[in-house]
């Protein structure tokens, strides 16, 4: 958009100009600092902001540099990230990584099954319209997905921890064993991993970042790859003990799911220290 079509704009919004701050692409525009160039120059100034046309108008760098209010910088910060879900990847790219990998889990809250986690390498040009946190995609989008993640990746690994080992040494430390083996199944293995706010001890350079399911395309794949993985291990389970719905629940403490324990007992795969199961066992 042109810095005419941008005054054209703001002029049908009725906006209070004392009272609205415009910082982004437009700002941008109408100070003249990217390439389209219309009747209005870049005006130099030492405020923080420039005045055109009666709008004020400020870079969103000096915006995040002078803003106090933490809240607003940090929903600022994760809606950029949302519409962008490159970022990340394209800042260590510039930086001379090319293997970065995204890592991601699934089944920390069933008390059936193992912990699943997933490390996906993806290509610099890697696009696949739609995918996001695994979460928010229907079954279908995320077989579909599945598929295509693994063609288009330049390497993938699963890390599966059981519900043994899970037992033994908490979900915490189990999600970072799977994490870690996920990462140790790629080949060529990964020079960066992102993470879905996971802290990782490993001798490559790891950046855990919140809501990174939703903030990084990498870590999007990881989620996808994990989730399926698990899902189709829990629908096998769901064929040899039907009456627990693990093909609905996926391991997941629903009513149908503790009725069943009530009433047909645990199986091997449960998970002894998790609640519901532990309770059970108590009562036994």
């Amino acid at each position: 958009m042109k810095k005419k079509e941008i005054f054209e704009k703001l002029d049908t919004m009725n906006l209070d100009k004392e009272k609205v701050l415009i910082v982004g692409d437009a700002s941008l525009v109408c100070q003249g600092i990217l390439k389209e160039t219309d009747t209005i120059d870049y005006i130099e100034s030492t405020d923080p902001y420039i005045e055109i046309h009666g709008y004020h108008f400020m870079k969103l760098e000096k915006f995040l540099n002078i803003c106090q209010d933490k809240s607003i910088l940090k929903k600022i910060q994760l809606q950029m990230d949302l519409e962008d879900t490159y970022q990340n990847e394209r800042e260590l790219r510039q930086k001379g990584y090319t293997l970065i990998g995204g890592v991601d889990e699934v089944g920390r809250g069933p008390l059936v099954g193992p912990v699943v986690a997933a490390c996906v390498v993806l290509p610099e040009h890697f696009s696949l319209e739609g995918l996001t946190d695994s979460k928010k995609l229907s079954e279908a989008k995320r077989e579909y997905f599945y598929e295509e993640i693994k063609k288009q990746a330049i390497s993938y690994g699963i890390g599966i921890v059981s519900e043994k080992r899970i037992d033994e040494i908490n979900i915490y430390e189990a999600t970072k064993e799977a994490m870690i083996e996920a990462i140790n199944q790629c080949n060529p293995k990964p020079e960066y991993v992102l993470t879905d706010a996971m802290k990782l001890d490993m001798d490559i350079p790891v950046k855990p970042i919140i809501k990174g399911d939703l903030r990084s395309i990498t870590i999007s794949a990881a989620s996808v790859l994990a989730k399926v993985t698990r899902d189709h291990m829990l629908y096998e389970l769901d064929e040899k003990y039907p009456m627990y719905d693990f093909k609905h629940n996926v391991g997941y403490p629903t009513k149908k799911h503790l009725d069943a324990i009530e009433k047909y007992g645990i199986i091997p795969e449960h998970r002894r220290s998790y609640g519901p199961v532990k309770d059970y066992l108590e009562k036994m």
